[in-house]
Order: C-alpha cells, then sequence, then structure tokens
C-alpha cells in the first residue's frame, strides 16, 4: 500500500517534470502547426527535442526546482518553476540569434519556444498543485473539517486564511468571510463568500462552526464584545491574530492564533496621549521609579523609555522580580541608562544615598501593598510601607529639590473598609499637604483594578479553571472596576505631566463589572460548560473587602481637564503640621505591634474610615 505521508522521491519528481517538457514541446508543435507538422519541420525535431530536454535538465539541476516537498508547494515553489523555466526559454532565444548569424536559420521558432514556455509552466505548476489538493483531500477529507469563519476580509484575512491552508495538520474550512466594508460583501476573496456582519448569526445557526477568527488589528471594542457574545451562544469560539510585529520573522504562523483573551474584552478604546506635554516633563531627566518591578511600576517604566529620559532609577525591594525587570531591559531597552536599586523605602538612610547620589528630578511613586485581606492581617507592615515609605521618599523629594512626585493610589482609598485603603488614604493625605512647602510638586492619581496586576482576580480565575475547578467567587453581587495596565500608565503619564501641585487625579473607569458576569465569560471563553465541566462556589467577602468600590468621596466632587478621561477630585484641605503630627504618631504606634492601637489610630485621621467584615469593625461602635 502507498504511503502518502511519505514524500514523493526527488528522482521521480526530476523524471516527470522532464516528461512534462517533452509534452510540452510536442504540443507546441502541434499547435504551431495546427496539427500538421511539415516534413521540414520534422526531421530536425529529434535534435532539437534532445537540445531542449538537455537544457531543460541541466537548469533543473541547478535550480534545484524538483527538491521541494510537493504537497506542500507554496507560491515560492511555483515562482521558481516559473523562472527557471523562463531562464531556459531565454537560453534558447540566444540560441537562435547564434544560429540566425551563422546560417540565417532559427534553430527553433520562436514561437515554437514560447508556446513550449506556456505549456511547461502550466504542466509543472499544475501537477504540483494537484498533487497538494490530492494529499490534503486524503488526509482531510472534506466530510470530517472544521468550519471556521474569518472576520475582516483585509491583509490580515487573507494571511489567516493561507496560514490555515499551508498547515495540513490542521482540518479546517473557511466557510465565509466577515467584513464591515459594505463594498465586499457579496463578493468572493480567494474563491471564499464575503459576508457583512449581519449575516453572521445565520450562517452560526445553519452551520456548526468551530471557531471564528478575527483578524483585524484595531477593531471597535463594543463590536468585539458583540461578536464574542455572539459567538459564545452558539458554543463557537473566537480566535484572534497576533499584531504584525508579533509574528515570527514577519511570517504568521498557526500556533501564533490563539484564543482571545478576557483581557480584551475589557479594552476600551485607545487612548490618545499629549505626547508634547510628557515629553516635555519626562525627557532628558533623571527619574525615579519606586516598585519598578511591579506590574504598574515596570508599565510605567516600559512607557518612560519612548520619551527618552536621561536616567531611569528603578527601586524596589522584591529581589526576584526586580532581576527579570534587569533581563528584559538587557534584551529591548539597553540604549537607555538605568541603575537597579534594590531597597526597601521605609529605610531612610538607605534612600538618602539613593537620592544623593543621583538627584532625581520626577518621582513616580508606585512602590505600596496592595492586597486588601493581606493587610487587614497585617496592619503595622501597611502603615510601614504605606504610609512610612511614601512618607521617607516624599520629604526626601523635597530634601533633594525634585520637580515632581507622582503617586499611585486607589479607589479603596475613598470611603476606606480596608487597613490597606485607609493608609493608602493617609499617604494621600500627607502628600496633598506637603505639596504647600517647597518647590516639589505632588500629584496623586487614583484608579481602581488593574487587569493582569499581581493580585488581579483574572489570573486567579484563569489557573482555577486551568485546574477544574471550583471558581472562588466573594459574592454574587460584587462588582469592580477594571483598567488595563497600559491604559492606567498611560493615564498616570498624562496626570503627572498636567499636574500643578497637590491634585489629585482620578480616572475615567468606565462600567463597574459584576465579578460573577466575568468569571461565566472566562469560563465559556475556555471552552467549558459551567454545571457540567466547572462550577463556581461563593466564599464570602472577604476581611475589609467592599461589596461596590468608589472612586470620589460623597462629599468630593470633580472638575474636568483637557483629557476626558481623567478628572481632578475635589477634597478638603488638610493643615500640613497638623498632619505631620498624626503621621508621626501613627508610624510611632507600629513600634508596638499592636494592630488595634494602629487601625484606631487611622479610624481617629480618617474618620470615613468604616470597616467591613473585619475584626475591627468594634473600633466603630466602640472608639
Amino acid at each position: 500500500m502507498i504511503n502518502l505521508r511519505q514524500n514523493t522521491p526527488r528522482w521521480l519528481i526530476f523524471l516527470i517534470d522532464m516528461t512534462i517538457v517533452f509534452t510540452s514541446v510536442i504540443l507546441a508543435y502541434l499547435l504551431r502547426f495546427n496539427f500538421d507538422i511539415p516534413p521540414q519541420e520534422l526531421d530536425p525535431l529529434p535534435l532539437i527535442m534532445v537540445y531542449i530536454l538537455a537544457v531543460r535538465a541541466i537548469s533543473f539541476l541547478i535550480a534545484k526546482s524538483y527538491t521541494g516537498i510537493v504537497r506542500h508547494t507554496s507560491t515560492a515553489d511555483a515562482l521558481r518553476v516559473l523562472f527557471t523555466l523562463l531562464a531556459g526559454s531565454i537560453w534558447f532565444g540566444i540560441t537562435n540569434i547564434g544560429t540566425y548569424f551563422y546560417n540565417h536559420t532559427f534553430f527553433i521558432p520562436f514561437s515554437i519556444i514560447i508556446i513550449d514556455l506556456l505549456a511547461s509552466t502550466f504542466g509543472m505548476i499544475t501537477f504540483r498543485m494537484v498533487v497538494k489538493i490530492a494529499f490534503l483531500e486524503f488526509m482531510n477529507p472534506v466530510r470530517s473539517k472544521v468550519n471556521v469563519i474569518i472576520y475582516g476580509a483585509g491583509e490580515g484575512g487573507i494571511t489567516a486564511r493561507r496560514v490555515l491552508a499551508r498547515d495540513a495538520g490542521t482540518k479546517y474550512k473557511v466557510l465565509a468571510f466577515v467584513d464591515d466594508d459594505p463594498a465586499k460583501a457579496g463578493k468572493k476573496l480567494e474563491g471564499i463568500d464575503i459576508i457583512g456582519p449581519e449575516k453572521l448569526e445565520n450562517l452560526l445557526q445553519t452551520n456548526t462552526i468551530a471557531h471564528v477568527i478575527l483578524s483585524i488589528q484595531r477593531f471597535d471594542p463594543e463590536k468585539r464584545d458583540w461578536l464574542v457574545d455572539l459567538c459564545l451562544s452558539y458554543n463557537t469560539k473566537v480566535l484572534t491574530v497576533p499584531p504584525m510585529i508579533r509574528w515570527i520573522n514577519g511570517e504568521l504562523s498557526f500556533k501564533q492564533i490563539r484564543k482571545i483573551h478576557i483581557e480584551e474584552l475589557l479594552e476600551r478604546d485607545e487612548i490618545s496621549l499629549d505626547d508634547e506635554m510628557i515629553s516635555r516633563e519626562t525627557s532628558g531627566k533623571v527619574i525615579m521609579v519606586t516598585g519598578a518591578s511591579g506590574s504598574i511600576g515596570s508599565e510605567i517604566v516600559r512607557q518612560l523609555v519612548r520619551f527618552r529620559p536621561k536616567k531611569l532609577i528603578l527601586i524596589d525591594q522584591a529581589e526576584t522580580p526586580l532581576h527579570f525587570l534587569e533581563l528584559e531591559w538587557m534584551n529591548h531597552f539597553s540604549d537607555t541608562d538605568v541603575e537597579f536599586i534594590l531597597g526597601d523605602i521605609t529605610n531612610e538612610m538607605r534612600m538618602n544615598s539613593v537620592f544623593e547620589a543621583f538627584r532625581p528630578e520626577v518621582v513616580y511613586h508606585a512602590a505600596a501593598y496592595k492586597h486588601v485581606p493581606m493587610m487587614e492581617a497585617n496592619p503595622v507592615e501597611a502603615v510601614l510601607t504605606n504610609v512610612l515609605g511614601t512618607r521617607t521618599i516624599a520629604d526626601l523629594a523635597v530634601a533633594h529639590g525634585t520637580s515632581r512626585f507622582i503617586m499611585i493610589s486607589t479607589d479603596k482609598a475613598v470611603n476606606p473598609t480596608s487597613v490597606m485603603g485607609a493608609a493608602k488614604r493617609m499617604a494621600e493625605i500627607y502628600i496633598q499637604s506637603l505639596d504647600k512647602t517647597g518647590n516639589t510638586r505632588f500629584i496623586t492619581t487614583r484608579f481602581g483594578n488593574v487587569l493582569g496586576s499581581n493580585g488581579s482576580v483574572i489570573p486567579l480565575f484563569r489557573s482555577q479553571i486551568e485546574s477544574g475547578g471550583p471558581v472562588t467567587i466573594t459574592h454574587p453581587e460584587i462588582t469592580r472596576f477594571f483598567m488595563t495596565i497600559t491604559e492606567a500608565c498611560r493615564l498616570v503619564l498624562e496626570a503627572g505631566a498636567m499636574g500643578k501641585g497637590g491634585e489629585i487625579f482620578i480616572f475615567d473607569m468606565g462600567k463597574s463589572v459584576r465579578i460573577l458576569d466575568l468569571a461565566k465569560k472566562m469560563i465559556q471563553l475556555s471552552g467549558l460548560t459551567l454545571g457540567k465541566d466547572i462550577q463556581i462556589r461563593y466564599v464570602g467577602l472577604r476581611p475589609g473587602e467592599k461589596l461596590y468600590e468608589e472612586l470620589l468621596n460623597k462629599e468630593e466632587n470633580t472638575l474636568p481637564t483637557h483629557h476626558e478621561r481623567i478628572m481632578i477630585a475635589k477634597v478638603r484641605e488638610y493643615d500640613l503640621e497638623e498632619v505631620k503630627r498624626l503621621t508621626a504618631e501613627l508610624i510611632a504606634l507600629t513600634a508596638k505591634h499592636s494592630n488595634m492601637e494602629v487601625v484606631r489610630k487611622l479610624k481617629e485621621v480618617i474618620p470615613e474610615y468604616k470597616s467591613q467584615n473585619s475584626v475591627y469593625e468594634e473600633l466603630d461602635i466602640n472608639p
């Protein structure tokens, strides 16, 4: 039995090619003389045939046109065949010119050369394509192929379709292209129908579609949500083609076409930044970033690079993440001057030596403890890092003449219900009050949950789904605001550049998302069925956790800025000396290692701080 998986021997391909050439010459003579070759043309035919076959054989051997794997014939293989035959035909033309000068006759009629070139090219390429199609049909009969639809009939869609066709190890049949351009609807692309998006649901209803491949790079977020919801309702998975910059050696591979991620469904329209303003505040300057190896800090660093700072001072106390950031830097940003500093922001002597050595002009303060339940169990550490650490870096910034200090805060600082939120609010109050002294401008940026950040719910859900569940949710009605890391850090740069000092900038977080709905969609995107393949389990609100999150205190209001997604919170002002005294008293209490005393002091300074689901609720009843 013939094994069709085995490559056809090269010598056999060579013999078939020579047979095609022989047949093409005969056909050329028959067509040239209307199937009645005169005797005077028949006499030299054997010599001409030997000459043509010899030239063709030599050209095939030189170009190695017979070495390609026929069942994987590509455009490049077809072009090689064409150029090899064309080179031989040009040689025949040169031969004709030589014989004409010798005896005023053409050795091979030019019409024969042209017809032979066309016939040989058609025959050799057709032979390869027939073998390829036959092999693909043998490996993947039409009845066993999986139907897919490609959304986007542009270059990305064509590339995706060709990748599917090239990958013989798959069993995909492109049923249709979908495109938003009405001018393309009703036409065909590479023999496949192009339909409008309004006909997509009918196609999903009447056919079993395994995948819809989204090939459009910049797709409207609302339309993407509609597409995913529609496909999931018919148990169809949505795949996406990565941006061209991620293609390997400029070529897309099938393995790079991946499932769409939940983060992409929560993205909004790309933010436009005032690059000129940001560049004015960062270009050519020495910039310090604390918490530089964290999810927010590291993204701020990546975005700062394109504004060409003079030097970056990257501080973190986490050794391994800082090491990985250094490795990333060596691979991608080695042309930027950078110092990696391993250190604790609460260590004043260590931080002072850094400020003295590098004199940063701008500080992005992203270092903080952020996990609500962890800080609820460790209030002393929350105050030491979030309050003492912030005070240390802020005071040093003033002492060493730093021009701008941008602090990364959180929506949990609004009407705090947790130790973490209260500690961050205390830090906000301190630096906002400090803005009134010295030449350092202090700016606070406040936003909600960041997709993919350390501690985000999405990595947790993804891990639970991969391990078979259950997916744990604290409460069926809990909601959160979400923003991508890239979006959040872009707004931080913009707010940091526009700030005049003393502002608390809040970001437009969009609509709050119900965590239960988020979990259900993640389960669907994983191809699993809720209640059958995986379960959802409610575990109750964690200590200090809110059911709903806020971005503004009830007594606050906002002022607009030139950027539609950035607003300024109007908050009450504090007396600097009183803030300094209260902050010092709070920090001094940490030496006693009494969690209750530390939390009591936080509640005294921040009267709106009311604990929820926490042992510290008794302090709200009996201060």
